[in-house]
């Protein structure tokens, strides 16, 4: 699984490679004043500020999520799905890089979408804060008019995401799987203010903070302490395991971890707490995991 980061090293040696696709994944999602407040913008503005020379931007909020589902970042379908990475010029990419300027979950949640899709695409380790950190140009303004790729087929292969029946069937026991949220403890507890309809977390999941995986650079931690962070409890389980997060963001962060790791049967809640939190009748609870 070395394949899935990048140092921003490497990424520096090979900018002027043809075929060298990279996308800012970047998106803007203030902390909440009180419950329930959810703000949400796109990246876009702060790209044209500054980005990795060549980046172009990838619209999670808009262009690659389905406008109408009811909860943001929803996996579009395969045609709205193809057609906008098609205008990236995923397609015509030999080699594709991902990041973003926060803690690199934007970008992991990009990587996911591709990687169920049987796209490669690596991850900067660090992102914009890392290439910015070593003294490494940014690029203001907008970039030249891309050619306009051809749509791509863009079918997600089974096992990457599950809905909201697929992880009541398994609150009720009638499907196997580990239910991991990938939240701040305060968050899963219920103690810090909630951008969702409702505090706590889904009945049975454990816990397994997103930030807890990263150094204070926003890189990933070395293999050795990855392994201890996630737990053997999820690590070598034969169940699947089912993240979830507010929105399915930082959630694709651990499952980034967790594949650097080797661990499969790993599967994302697309609609997450944005979406069960809503719905009054799903069970929700509060208070720390079990020890």
């Amino acid at each position: 699984m070395n394949d899935i980061l990048i140092s921003v090293e490497r990424l520096r040696q090979c900018l002027a490679e043809p075929g060298l696709l990279i996308l800012d994944a970047s998106v803007e999602l203030p902390a909440p004043a009180f419950d329930g407040d959810y703000r949400v913008a796109s990246g876009l503005p702060a790209w044209r500020q500054g980005h990795i020379p060549g980046a172009r931007h990838a619209d999670l909020l808009h262009e690659l999520a389905d406008p109408e589902a009811p909860f943001s970042f929803a996996l579009p379908g395969s045609e709205r799905l193809g057609a906008a990475l098609g205008r990236l010029g995923v397609g015509e990419a030999r080699r594709i890089v991902i990041y973003d300027r926060h803690d690199g979950f934007w970008a992991a949640r990009l990587w996911w979408t591709l990687r169920s899709l049987g796209i490669p695409a690596r991850v900067l380790d660090g992102g914009l804060k890392a290439w910015r950190g070593v003294g490494l140009a940014v690029h203001e303004g907008d970039e030249p008019a891309a050619s306009p790729g051809s749509p791509l087929q863009a079918s997600p292969r089974p096992g990457y995401w599950v809905d909201s029946g697929q992880v009541e069937a398994i609150v009720a026991g009638q499907a196997p799987g580990q239910l991991v949220c990938t939240l701040s403890a305060g968050l899963f507890e219920g103690s810090a203010v909630t951008r969702y309809a409702r505090r706590g977390h889904i009945p049975g999941s454990h816990n397994r903070p997103s930030r807890s995986l990263l150094d204070d650079q926003a890189r990933y931690l070395p293999r050795a302490v990855l392994g201890k962070r996630l737990g053997d409890e999820l690590l070598r389980g034969e169940e699947p395991l089912v993240l979830y997060c507010g929105g399915g963001i930082s959630a694709a962060a651990v499952a980034l971890g967790l594949t650097l790791l080797g661990r499969e049967k790993v599967s994302i809640y697309d609609g997450s707490l944005q979406e069960w939190a809503s719905i009054a009748e799903l069970p929700m609870t509060t208070g720390a995991a079990p020890a």
